[in-house]
């Protein structure tokens, strides 16, 4: 069969996979249902605001996303956060309380900005110097609540733990796999015993990235998908049925059948359980276990003269205990510069996530009533946004949940049966761009060079 690879999936691990196929000249077609390619990647421009409706960052200690914008020539685009004005607040009995300077997640590098702190209680601050004491230990995959708990309390993870993944999962910590969210921590758990003395003995190695802990393109992430877009042979339509055929593929888009001699499907793992059913019934059935959640993300600009709510830093996250449907919110002027005027204030509101996917039924001026009343609640902000923009993402966030890692390890024992066959996205090993970068290229190297 000649070689031609079909991509189904134009977000960013499709993308990403797609570009690598076209530097090595192996012909290829991505399919995008959508009109758009990028996923949850889409970067709007209005009133002199750069309005991300997805993501608006990278983690700068990741290197893939930063290696691929490099080679796209987009490096002058990059900018860091304002790690200098980066204090993030939680939510506590209705007052934002910053976070204590040196916590790493949920572990404490620092021990006077923690002493210094009301974020926690005196039994909880005892309970991290009493976790100093902890040996080496390996436990089976359980959930975050349960390692969090076990190493410093219900309080730690009641208000730093769960605060923090819901930003990042939309997820449950009762639910989300300790060993595949919090891979570092478990390792240290193992090797050292106490996350503390581990992470305070770490906290001094130089980042390999250096500067500040977020990144992002100056005129948006929304100019990194149109570069990769250039590179990609893009067909908008979905595909409609996929079988095997000799050593190789067909699909079906259009009512058109195409031949592949390899597939690769980078889309969120329900969707790619629906395409591979017919050709491996069991790969399909595990990728059908992996679920997701569903997000709202509200952006609103506000006159700085007339802004009356509080200033809170990069910005608040608010705790379950503390919740109403706001989960978190940043001040985006305060992370970015230049992404605004310097005479308006850009909120990004997070709604959503495990336990209120109901938020993406309620419609545009429900939701914005919502958030206002969320910020009027929380930063005492009367006054009327000047723009409002809201993007939904429904089943957008991979959950990993208990037992993650070995459903993925069967995943890949199953596609390797598949000869021809790969899967890239963030359903697997890594929710975060730089993931779904280095799937999608991975994905790509597999393709045979003939």
């Amino acid at each position: 069969m000649t070689q031609h690879v079909v991509i189904i999936g134009g977000g960013i691990s499709g993308l990403s996979a797609a570009y690598d196929l076209a530097r090595a000249d192996i012909p290829h077609t991505l399919f995008e249902k959508l009109p758009r390619t990028g996923g949850v990647i889409e970067t709007r421009t209005q009133d002199n605001c750069v309005l991300e409706c997805g993501p608006d960052s990278f983690l700068s200690a990741k290197p893939e996303i930063a290696a691929l914008i490099k080679e796209l020539g987009l490096e002058g685009e990059i900018i860091g956060s304002n790690d200098f004005q980066r204090t993030t607040h939680i939510l506590k009995h209705g007052k934002l309380v910053p976070l204590p300077e040196g916590v790493m997640m949920i572990v404490p590098t620092k021990v006077m900005p923690l002493l210094k702190s009301n974020l926690l209680g005196w039994g909880t601050k005892v309970r991290m110097a009493l976790e100093l004491t902890r040996r080496p230990s390996v436990y089976p995959d359980r959930s975050v609540a349960e390692f969090v708990i076990d190493h410093f309390g219900q309080e730690t993870l009641d208000y730093l733990a769960e605060p923090l993944l819901a930003g990042v999962y939309g997820g449950d910590p009762r639910q989300l796999s300790a060993a595949s969210v919090l891979p570092r921590f478990v390792e240290m758990e193992a090797t050292q015993g106490s996350l503390g003395r581990a992470a305070m003995s770490a906290k001094h190695t130089p980042s390999p990235s250096g500067g500040s802990l977020f990144k992002t393109l100056a005129s948006g992430l929304g100019t990194l998908i149109e570069t990769l877009a250039t590179y990609a042979h893009v067909q908008h339509a979905a595909i409609e049925a996929m079988e095997r055929q000799g050593d190789g593929f067909r699909v079906r888009a259009d009512g058109e059948w195409l031949d592949a001699s390899n597939v690769i499907v980078a889309t969120p793992a329900p969707a790619a359980a629906a395409l591979v059913a017919g050709i491996a019934p069991e790969l399909a059935g595990l990728l059908k276990t992996i679920p997701y959640s569903s997000s709202a993300i509200v952006s609103l600009l506000f006159d700085e003269a007339k802004f009356d709510g509080q200033r809170a830093g990069f910005g608040f996250l608010v705790p379950k205990r503390e919740r109403d449907r706001l989960a978190a919110c940043t001040f985006v002027g305060t992370k970015f510069s230049h992404r605004v005027p310097a005479d308006r204030i850009l909120l990004r509101c997070f709604l959503g996530g495990v336990g209120d996917q109901a938020i993406l039924n309620e419609t545009d001026d429900s939701i914005v009533t919502i958030a206002r009343e969320e910020l009027r609640r929380i930063l005492g902000l009367t006054c009327a946004p000047l723009l409002t923009m809201i993007s939904r993402w429904p089943q957008s966030m991979a959950q990993y949940t208990v037992g993650h890692a070995a459903r993925v390890k069967e995943i890949k024992a199953r596609v390797a049966a598949v000869p021809g066959l790969s899967l890239a996205g963030n359903a697997y090993d890594g929710i975060g761009l730089s993931d779904c970068v280095r799937t999608g290229r991975q994905a790509a190297a597999d393709i045979p060079r003939v």
